[in-house]
């Protein structure tokens, strides 16, 4: 790869990382790649080896530009017709910076997630006794050269997938934890619960400002129903508990290696109660800043009676 660009170009180049995701089928390229997804890389599976550069120009040229390409690759790639060590070479002679990532497992784990899976090794048809560990043993010698190249060899036997979450996130996550994304929606139980809920608080044990003449045509949005919701008996100390809740549940979430966390917050039609106390809750969380995490507020059913 040659940069016969501008000065500029070649600045934006040098600013781009490049990680190869590589290994032993079943050794857990995919989790890796779902993984560097959740902490900001671009993830192409299988690119061929001569459009890297051109990825590359693509994504520093972009708006927002693309400064982290995951490129997950596996035994059936091109790449591996040729030396996989020269490709990343090309590139940090270029200015990128290239790392490759390999992940391997013992041969009884690996059959058995095969087995788990149900489904063939790509190399399994072409071992002499078409067993699948033929396969794996073909494998491996395929990609030893590869393994010897490779700048970090993570060994998957005995890690669950959230230790494999941590490794990565220590070796690929720019020294800080991807910050847990906490949305806070509101909803109408008449039109159903959140499919994608975490978590589901059931405000209909609060009075319901829909019978209080002046209230009914506000929303949870305005002042004067949101002071009505939050100081009716019991709501605080509500407020209070669910804040609680959901500050352990997001240490859980981070130590499990989750980035993503929804709490449905119900009334009857989405309209009052839900959103006075999504917003409220919302507010409660922001404030609380890297101890929560990125917190957004939507109301899903608001407008919609």
């Amino acid at each position: 790869m040659e940069s016969n660009g501008s000065g500029a170009d070649a600045l934006a180049t040098r600013r781009v990382e490049v990680v190869i995701v590589t290994g032993l089928s079943g050794a857990g390229r995919g989790t890796a790649a779902r993984v560097l997804e959740d902490l900001g890389w671009y993830v192409l599976d299988n690119l061929p080896p001569e459009m890297i550069e051109r990825m590359i120009e693509l994504g520093v040229s972009a708006d927002p530009p693309i400064r982290q390409l995951a490129l997950v690759m596996d035994v059936r790639s091109r790449f591996f017709t040729g030396n996989l060590s020269a490709v990343a070479d090309q590139l940090r002679a270029a200015g990128v910076r290239t790392r490759i990532l390999f992940l391997e497992a013992s041969d009884d784990v690996l059959i058995r997630r095969f087995g788990f899976a149900r489904r063939r090794h790509p190399l399994q048809s072409e071992s002499a006794d078409g067993t699948l560990s033929a396969g794996i043993a073909a494998e491996r010698s395929r990609l030893d050269s590869v393994k010897t190249a490779a700048d970090l060899v993570i060994d998957t036997t005995a890690l669950s997938v959230h230790q494999l979450h941590r490794k990565l996130e220590e070796a690929y996550g720019g020294g800080a934890p991807a910050a847990l994304q906490v949305t806070i929606q509101s909803f109408g139980f008449k039109y159903g619960v959140p499919l994608d809920a975490d978590m589901v608080l059931d405000l209909r044990f609060l009075p319901n400002p829909h019978w209080v003449p002046q209230l009914r045509e506000h929303t949870g949005q305005d002042a004067v129903v949101s002071e009505y919701v939050l100081s009716r008996p019991g709501a605080q100390d509500y407020l209070r508990t669910c804040r609680h809740l959901i500050d352990l549940t997001t240490d859980g979430y981070r130590q499990e290696g989750k980035r993503y966390m929804t709490v449905a917050v119900g009334c009857t039609g989405g309209k009052h109660r839900s959103v006075a106390v999504a917003e409220a809750l919302g507010e409660a969380l922001g404030e609380a800043g890297d101890e929560v995490g990125v917190v957004r507020v939507v109301h899903r059913d608001l407008g919609r009676e």
